[in-house]
């Protein structure tokens, strides 16, 4: 574990999450989200982005909204993916000094981002690998094949690339440009921000069992769409950079 900061100075901080089908979690993220950032930040934003949930999710994102001032609740009117959702969070947090963002699962427990926010004076973007996953084997599978291609095709040290729960300075966004709908958008950060010469740290974390509903992070559609983003962003690394 990297040292405590010892910068007495809060940043502002905005922490979102998108939601799909996740009206049974919205509530349990956003109130540990806003338990978290009572702790870490000078001022502060719960940015919850509905991405055309087909159940109660955004009309429970808009309650919480209502009751609670620094929560806001941003609406995409058909399912656009979860990398087009990430993209929303970022546009309504780059006035924040760092952004952080996790899944509306509850999977990631948000109280890690208090020691992830102990590394922000000294790394640009704070990662997480999952030291003990919850996943069945064809998941666990997937998992390791995908981040060792990644591995292998950007020379990546890092050893988780898709783990969800994330914090970035915001003008490390403003300066990549994240262009993935897919879940594969996490890598994308990672690894642009890697090229860009941005020191990334890691933290390890637990996951947790997914209560309600089920994961199509590795549906065949969000692999297929994950493989296509990835040779794309291999092309454009290599085409504007020396790796």
């Amino acid at each position: 574990m990297a040292n405590i900061d010892n910068n007495p100075t809060k940043p502002s901080v905005a922490i979102f999450f998108p939601v799909y089908s996740d009206e049974s979690t919205v509530e349990t993220v956003a109130m540990k989200s806003l338990a978290v950032l009572s702790e870490i930040a000078s001022e502060k934003k719960v940015i919850i982005v509905d991405d055309g949930s087909p159940d109660r999710s955004g009309e429970i994102a808009d309650q919480i909204a209502a009751e609670y001032p620094d929560v806001l609740a941003v609406h995409h009117e058909q399912n656009q993916g979860y990398g087009a959702a990430l993209k929303t969070g970022f546009r309504h947090a780059m006035e924040f000094d760092w952004i952080c963002f996790l899944d509306g699962d509850d999977q990631y427990d948000a109280h890690d981002l208090i020691h992830m926010s102990k590394l922000f004076s000294h790394y640009d973007l704070v990662i997480t690998f999952r030291y003990s996953k919850i996943y069945g084997t064809s998941r666990l599978f997937i998992s390791y094949v995908y981040n060792l291609i990644l591995r292998l095709l950007f020379k990546s040290p890092f050893r988780d690339h898709s783990c969800g729960l994330k914090a970035i300075r915001s003008e490390v966004i403003g300066d990549i440009t994240v262009t993935a709908n897919s879940p594969f958008v996490g890598a994308e950060i990672i690894i642009k921000s890697m090229v860009r010469g941005y020191p990334i740290g890691e933290v390890g974390i637990k996951t947790y069992p997914r209560k309600f509903g089920q994961s199509h992070s590795t549906s065949f559609r969000n692999i297929i769409s994950s493989i296509r983003d990835m040779l794309r962003v291999y092309k454009e690394i290599f085409k504007h950079y020396e790796v």
